[in-house]
């Protein structure tokens, strides 16, 4: 389609040359094109453009189009390519595969001057310091990793919607814990509080099929504690939330360019990675400040104290020395059996108390069904119970390191039947000596060719305890005579008087 600026160049051209050829070239058009418009010497916006409205051939669908239409009115979802479909298996032959571009272009003029009313998406006026949005998102698809290791995990984002002002915090589950702990650290980091918080409707994190009351309940206290007012968008309607959507879009893509630049994805520590996550996020806001500014002067106080909205329970220990939380088992001191102990479940990990005193905390398991044995809880009553190693349910839990396997795997090929006795006295062994003395030692016995028998590993570790002999230091004793034969030699040099 030829412009006005288009026009404009090939009169500038044509009265530079005169030829009517090199100055279409130049304008970008033909040179009967350019013709017509130097005869007629106006401009594409002021001619009368002729409206073609006859067909250069004949339409394929024509006899089938009130079909089409009725389908297209009672299914307005349909696809083009679904009802060509439809129409090659109904009539073999009568329509070929080229002509499905036709149909398409049939259809979308259909719906666009004849279909239903599409959704109407009506930007809103945001106002200083009225609304922040919070989210979960996936990151495992950027490929981080730890040492080496995959690093799954999500990361909590909260967006406030005037300034667009960010930040988040890594997550492990769309968990309350994990929204209570990233939501206050978002609000302490701001240093402030704005009127509202909207989230989704938060199904997977709160909406507990077993108790839905119970995150009510403590999702209202934990906004009561801010003075925030809690909205939900509708179900179904994500766009609601669409500055934090749009905001993960932005943020992954971020993090993944920096990843780019960085040269590698994989970090010594989740600090590490953590510290680098904050860099990216501060490059992210560093062109906000000045609507940030205009938000932190009317956001309110905070309160004096966060919340502790960690989940408290009681449980009862077992027989077995382990607890049931979050439907993952868990265990703990075997001095605990048949006591009721609380459990403080945090985003990432648990505390144990007991007769109002922490005795032990440990990380939290992710998902339903798995399970975290410590040796070292119930070794005095294993090394008592040896035979029980061989069936144990949570056998595999008891292997502290591939050496440690490997070494009960050669026991039970060169020993099968005190295979059990022998491994569980190394694990008594580790337990009260240390366990990276004992896995150096059998490392080293592995590597060797050498005995794995509990008395070997004893008799080295003993070795290996005793206190390194005192070398004798022999003093002579000091002659002080020289000194006083030097102080007199100092007296002679410099004669009474003479200073």
């Amino acid at each position: 389609m030829v412009t006005d600026q288009q026009v404009r160049r090939l009169g500038k051209f044509y009265q530079a040359t005169g030829r009517l050829v090199v100055a279409a070239a130049k304008a970008g058009m033909s040179e009967r094109t350019a013709r017509s418009y130097l005869r007629s010497g106006k401009l594409p916006s002021e001619s009368k453009m002729r409206q073609r409205t006859w067909r250069t051939r004949p339409d394929p669908f024509a006899d089938v189009w009130p079909e089409i239409r009725q389908l297209l009115e009672t299914n307005p979802g349909l696809q083009a390519v679904t009802i060509f479909d439809h129409l090659q298996r109904r009539a073999p032959g009568r329509f070929q595969d080229g002509q499905l571009r036709t149909l398409q272009r049939r259809i979308k003029v259909w719906r666009a001057t004849e279909g239903p009313a599409r959704e109407v998406f009506f930007a809103q006026q945001h106002r200083p310091g009225e609304l922040c949005q919070s989210d979960f998102t996936h990151l495992s698809s950027l490929g981080v990793t730890i040492n080496g290791v995959a690093f799954a995990h999500l990361a909590y984002h909260f967006v406030l919607t005037y300034s667009n002002w960010e930040t988040a915090t890594i997550c492990f589950s769309e968990s309350f814990e994990s929204l209570s702990a990233g939501l206050q650290s978002a609000l302490w980091e701001l240093g402030g509080v704005p009127a509202a918080h909207r989230t989704d409707r938060l199904s997977t994190a709160v909406h507990k099929v077993e108790h839905p009351e119970l995150f009510t309940r403590r999702y209202q206290g934990l906004l009561g504690h801010y003075g925030l007012e809690g909205r939900r968008i509708q179900a179904a309607a994500p766009h609601e939330n669409g500055d934090v959507e749009q905001a993960h879009y932005r943020f992954k893509q971020a993090l993944d360019q920096a990843l780019m630049l960085r040269g590698s994805r994989d970090f010594v520590s989740r600090d590490a990675y953590r510290a680098f996550m904050r860099e990216v996020i501060g490059q992210c806001n560093a062109g906000r400040r000045v609507r940030l500014e205009e938000e932190l002067a009317v956001l309110r106080s905070l309160p004096s104290r966060r919340l502790d909205t960690r989940q408290r329970m009681r449980v009862r220990v077992g027989q077995g020395s382990t607890i049931r939380v979050v439907k993952n088992t868990y265990s703990v001191h075997s001095r605990m059996v048949g006591e009721t102990v609380e459990v403080r479940l945090g985003p990432e990990d648990l505390e144990i108390w007991y007769g109002q005193r922490q005795v032990d905390q440990f990380p939290r398991l992710r998902g339903e069904g798995k399970r975290r044995i410590n040796y070292r809880h119930i070794i005095d009553w294993l090394v008592r119970k040896p035979g029980a190693f061989e069936n144990y349910r949570y056998r595999d839990e008891l292997f502290p390191s591939s050496v440690f396997r490997t070494a009960y795997d050669l026991l039970k090929a060169t020993a099968p039947h005190g295979a059990a006795r022998e491994y569980v006295k190394l694990l008594h062994m580790a337990a009260r000596e240390g366990e990276s003395r004992v896995e150096a030692i059998l490392r080293r016995r592995i590597v060797g060719d050498e005995r794995l028998r509990a008395e070997a590993v004893a008799e080295e570790l003993a070795s290996s305890s005793r206190p390194p002999r005192i070398t004798e230091v022999e003093v002579p004793a000091v002659d002080l005579l020289g000194y006083d034969a030097l102080l007199m030699e100092k007296e002679v040099e410099c004669p009474v008087g003479v200073s």
